[in-house]
């Protein structure tokens, strides 16, 4: 690996400096597959000290358009009960600190730290991938998620419509679909997704992680407030629309003693399903994560690490299928019987609405004929 020295340092070393507000990281951590590493140099002109009394202006967010080729893409994994996802986006301005989704910022040589929620990229074609898609002869509905590896109703999505776009697309075609998110901007669609909830074609998911605003504000800073995502489950299932909650991840000793408390609001708030994944800290979220950890709760950052290794395995992170989601070892079992216990007491142990694929056709075909085809797969 290659060694840059950087004149004069362009980014205080991780940890030096407070995070900017409003971000989950300040670090622009470098990937993976980065041919080059930067490093501070002193050459003896003050350059070092310099570096370190300028101010560090906070980035803006960037949203870059992209045309893509494809927009769905296949899972194979056991752990996850859907069998296609669609992502109208590449990052999350949200900057959820623990995301797992960080790590794929590096196949486009940026961060998976502060670039993974500064510089968005939008698939701006995706409704009409998604079409072509659908009117293949070849294609068979199966079983589709929206926003599994970036929120489909982040910031940008105000103003572009992507997903409400691929929305009407799944409508057009009867074709059922979940997505998962932590924001209100889902209230905008209702009116898409409710008349085909009631048809069996819909299901949304809302993630809360924490009933205290003072930890959702530095653990995922650009989400909607713990109690703002309340007031949306409730607004959704008012609407007749299935909504389940997903308490993920679940973090020892930070939200892991909300766990019960949660599931309970989102119950009261109209839930009727839930789900809780212990945190995962793939590839570079495993630093990240640490650093976030001895800035805000250094008191508990020993500790925290010292839980999850005791339910990885011994290691910061397990990527085993039938593992990876829930861990293992006592603490983890201990987890998934509190979280069945309350679950069961609540109504909530359903993990996901069935979906009906049956009703799947393409626009002007017949719909017995297409009905009739849906059914053999």
């Amino acid at each position: 690996m290659r060694r840059i020295p950087i004149h004069p340092l362009a980014q205080p070393e991780p940890g030096a400096a407070p995070p900017f507000k409003g971000r989950g990281t300040g670090w622009a951590l470098a990937h993976r597959f980065s041919a080059d590493e930067r490093q501070a140099y002193d050459d003896g002109w003050g350059t070092l000290d310099q570096a370190v009394q300028e101010e560090v202006l906070p980035p803006v967010t960037q949203v870059l358009e992209e045309q893509v080729k494809t927009i769905l893409t296949g899972n194979d994994s056991p752990d996850i009960g859907f069998d296609l996802s669609i992502n109208p986006y590449r990052g999350c301005e949200h900057g959820c600190i623990y995301c797992y989704a960080r790590p794929t910022h590096s196949y486009l040589n940026l961060s998976p730290g502060l670039d993974f929620e500064t510089r968005i990229i939008a698939k701006v074609n995706a409704a009409q991938r998604l079409r072509q898609a659908l009117l293949a002869s070849g294609y068979r509905p199966a079983l589709l998620n929206i926003g599994s590896a970036t929120d489909a109703y982040q910031p940008a999505e105000r103003k572009l419509g992507l997903t409400r776009a691929l929305i009407q697309v799944l409508d057009e075609f009867n074709h059922p679909f979940s997505l998962i998110t932590k924001s209100s901007g889902v209230e905008r669609d209702i009116d898409l997704i409710a008349p085909m909830a009631t048809r069996r074609l819909a299901a949304v998911y809302v993630s809360i992680t924490t009933l205290d605003p003072a930890l959702a504000r530095v653990m995922e800073p650009r989400a909607a407030a713990p109690e703002r995502r309340l007031r949306t489950i409730e607004r959704l299932a008012r609407a007749g629309i299935p909504v389940g909650v997903s308490v993920s991840p679940i973090i020892p000793f930070l939200n892991e003693p909300e766990l019960e408390r949660i599931l309970e609001a989102a119950h009261e708030a109209g839930a009727s399903s839930a789900f809780s994944i212990v945190i995962r800290l793939p590839w570079e979220v495993n630093p990240l994560f640490q650093q976030w950890l001895q800035q805000h709760f250094p008191e508990r950052a020993a500790r925290v690490m010292a839980r999850i290794r005791e339910m990885r395995g011994g290691a910061d992170n397990n990527s085993q299928f039938g593992e990876r989601m829930t861990g293992s070892g006592i603490w983890a079992q201990l987890l998934r019987q509190r979280f069945r216990k309350a679950s069961e007491r609540l109504g909530l142990l359903r993990v996901r609405e069935a979906l009906d694929l049956t009703q799947f056709r393409r626009p002007g075909a017949d719909p017995a004929q297409a009905s009739t085809q849906a059914s053999l797969f």
